[in-house]
């Protein structure tokens, strides 16, 4: 496995691995390629949107001229001291920091004399910078702003609110560890649930476009094949990092018309990123340990079906002409893809209506439901419409 990317690059070029670049997580760094991927998928279809007709240009006013506010003044004073306050203390235990990122990133810890500077000098550059281009009149200007611009500010809210959402669905689902140690279990950088950030990316994200004078269903349609193309990419991070999100034990014997690798079968994860299992002989990493019983590889498998789903709601996209079908149809296929992947998953069970089914697994059903109905309403509407 490759549990950040001095393993990689070990893999690569043959260099030490736990090296500097080991600061860098691979399942950080497929998060960030998960977004991008998902961002430029979104971004051709909101052009393609756009030539047709469905969305258009928004005009938005600005001053030009004016002075620093005093939010301007003092969100960018708090961007210097979060930079000082844990970019020095990282820096002054990297060894520490390049094993375990979040340990540092996602806690109290910190320099605060150097966060207390960032704050200032932040804050003056700010306030300097408006203060030079300040006009004694401002003046009011607008701007055309297309949909696809809109694309930095929709992936960041869908990022930040997804994190957050992840990590709240995480900490709901072992109450028990929140109990015994919250800040503990908030600050920590683990545990996350992805049909947290899932529903909170949808809240806030529908919430922007509303408010941008976009036409949300228009926006829904756009985004579904690019959530599973981000899914995709980011279940491959899981699957090199061996994040723990892999299957039950697989003690099956491989059938007869197995032609693909073993691993894709079965797999022990060594060098996974959380080290666990039983250690590997002659390793003297710091990753140094595989699983004692290989699992089901459902990252991988999660990663192929959803590169296949994002493929089909891709050649439909065009086809389907009544709008709000193609985001209802996503939350179809994404509902049965999880239900039936969780079968085969680790995860806690949960007791409701007679049902053992997991967290995931409940809202799979529901998304299957609100898919169903989704599409059923659209389509009865479009007709009458039609």
């Amino acid at each position: 496995m490759y549990p950040d990317l001095s393993y990689i690059m070990n893999a690569i070029f043959g260099t030490a691995p736990d090296n500097a670049f080991a600061v860098v997580k691979t399942f950080g760094l497929f998060l960030v390629l998960a977004i991008l991927a998902s961002a430029f998928v979104l971004y051709l279809e909101l052009k393609r949107k756009e030539k047709e007709g469905l969305l258009k240009a928004t005009k938005e006013k600005f001053i030009e001229g004016e002075a620093a506010s005093i939010y301007d003044i003092i969100s960018n004073g708090i961007f210097g001291f979060i930079l000082g306050f844990k970019g020095v203390y990282a820096a002054q235990h990297f060894a520490d920091f390049k094993i375990d990122p979040a340990s540092i990133v996602f806690s109290s810890l910190g320099n605060w004399t150097f966060g207390i500077l960032g704050f200032v000098v932040f804050a003056a550059i700010r306030w300097y910078d408006k203060h030079r281009n300040k006009l004694d009149k401002p003046i009011e200007k607008q701007v055309t702003i297309h949909p696809w611009e809109r694309i930095g500010d929709i992936t960041m809210i869908a990022a930040i609110s997804g994190v957050i959402g992840a990590k709240v669905f995480a900490v709901v689902e072992d109450l028990d560890a929140l109990f015994k140690d919250p800040l503990g279990v908030l600050l920590s950088g683990g545990g996350v649930a992805i049909y947290g950030g899932l529903i909170f990316g949808f809240i806030f994200v529908y919430m922007y476009v509303k408010k941008k004078g976009l036409t949300p269903i228009h926006i829904m349609d756009a985004v579904a094949p690019a959530l599973f193309v981000g899914y995709a990419v980011g279940r491959i991070g899981c699957q090199l990092a061996g994040d723990g999100d892999w299957g039950v034990v697989n003690n099956l014997p491989e059938p007869g018309w197995w032609i693909f690798p073993d691993w894709m079968w079965a797999f022990d994860y060594p060098r996974n990123v959380l080290n666990q299992g039983v250690p590997i002989e002659g390793c003297d990493f710091h990753y140094c340990r595989r699983l004692a019983e290989a699992r089901f590889p459902t990252p991988f498998y999660e990663t192929v079906v959803s590169f296949m789903l994002a493929g089909i709601l891709w050649a439909l996209r065009k086809r389907i002409k009544i709008a709000g079908i193609l985001f209802f149809i996503y939350l179809i296929f994404n509902g049965m893809e999880r239900f039936m992947i969780e079968k085969i998953r680790v995860n806690d069970k949960y007791e409701t209506l007679g049902f053992n089914m997991t967290q995931a697994e409940m809202i799979a059903v529901g998304l299957i439901l609100t898919g169903i109905i989704g599409v059923g309403v659209l389509w009865k509407r479009g007709k009458k419409v039609g």
